[in-house]
């Protein structure tokens, strides 16, 4: 059984998050449009400088009040810090129009203003937004081309082939990286989710363990409730490894998995912390029931066979504790662990397939007083 010094380096690891990744996105989306704006606004205000681009009087007070305007906006965005999806919508939505008014201060559009200027907020758009709040986007993108381009073509064909070109681009672009957005979030819930298995049996591994101390001691201060661990060391494990091979240890390494997930209740934590070692952690109004827990992960054990009918026992470790306030519930769950791993070398040294809880001396099994009769 591993021992504490080798389990401290997962104490250290951080929990990574279950979590809440809209906070962290609301964070991305206020600096990436934030800087899209400034961009936007500095690029936008050489405009100023260069003679003949901006129309007179009026029009050129009003290019220049909204460049500020945009510097303005991606300073509060920095300032606050965190936008919301309502917010990052408006911010968006709020783009094609300061477009539209580019359009309205420039002398000559198609030269000065193509409808690509649109391209910001539509990489933002297709990263950022909902699907819902992305379709409300790419209908007010297509409005937007179709009145920006209207004062420069006399045909309504060649305004409708302009503006559906400029159009489709747009939204092919924000679909695109709609598309990547979902893909890329995907690839990540799928990472998250392997680093919090073991990769052998599918059950949890120590990482999901540690994450889980907070909730379980929580809840057993908040429900008056204990907390109990059983450390579970399958018997003569590698002698059955050395007889018929790892792939038969495998198997039947996975059926035990099976049989324990089956046994174990919904809100207990199953996980393997490495070799034929596994912990299962859960709530308990006593001692008593967490015995008879134990007993039935025992049983269950016992009946779970790989292929060609091999199986194995168990010697299971048991130890129960009532959470303290302001304890460290992950110094408190290796402490617990520890004693139920004490344990369960104590029920190895009386025989094996046996509970052996910590702190109480073992009382001699049925089955021990039926051999000895």
């Amino acid at each position: 059984m591993t021992g504490p010094d080798e389990r401290a380096p997962d104490l250290a690891t951080p929990s990574p998050e279950p979590l809440d990744p809209s906070g962290h996105e609301h964070r991305l989306a206020a600096l990436t449009i934030a800087v899209l704006l400034a961009t936007g606004a500095l690029m936008g205000s050489v405009n100023l400088v260069v003679d003949g681009v901006l129309r007179e009087g009026p029009a050129r007070w009003s290019y220049a009040g909204t460049m500020l305007l945009l510097l303005a906006i991606a300073a509060s965005l920095v300032a606050r810090g965190r936008l919301g999806h309502g917010h990052t919508l408006a911010l968006v939505l709020l783009g094609d129009l300061v477009y539209l008014v580019v359009v309205l201060c420039i002398e000559d559009p198609l030269r000065y203003a193509t409808p690509l200027m649109l391209l910001f907020p539509a990489l933002a758009a297709g990263w950022f937004l909902r699907p819902r709040a992305l379709t409300l986007h790419m209908a007010v993108t297509t409005v937007v081309c179709v009145a920006a381009l209207w004062p420069s073509y006399d045909s309504a064909a060649a305004l409708g082939v302009q503006a559906g070109v400029s159009a489709c681009t747009l939204n092919g672009a924000a679909t695109s990286v709609y598309l990547l957005r979902r893909r890329v979030q995907r690839l990540l819930a799928e990472t998250e989710t392997l680093t919090r298995l073991d990769p052998l049996t599918g059950l949890h591994n120590r990482r999901y363990l540690v994450e889980q101390a907070d909730r379980l001691w929580r809840q057993a201060r908040r429900d008056g409730t204990r907390v109990c661990a059983m450390v579970l060391d399958l018997d003569h494990f590698k002698r059955l490894n050395d007889e018929f091979g790892h792939a038969v240890g495998d198997a039947v390494l996975n059926a035990v998995a099976a049989s324990l997930t089956a046994a174990v209740r919904p809100a207990d934590v199953l996980a393997r912390i490495g070799g034929e070692e596994l912990v299962v952690l859960g709530s308990v109004s006593d001692a008593a029931e967490a015995g008879l827990l134990a007993e039935r992960l025992r049983a269950a054990v016992a009946r779970g066979q790989g292929a060609g009918g091999h199986g194995v026992t168990a010697s299971i470790g048991l130890a129960v504790t009532r959470p303290a306030d302001g304890e460290d519930p992950v110094a408190a769950l290796w402490r617990l662990v520890d004693e139920a791993d004490g344990a369960m070398y104590r029920a190895k040294q009386e025989g094996r397939d046996r509970v052996a809880t910590a702190g109480v001396p073992r009382a001699r099994s049925p089955r021990a007083e039926e051999t000895s009769s």
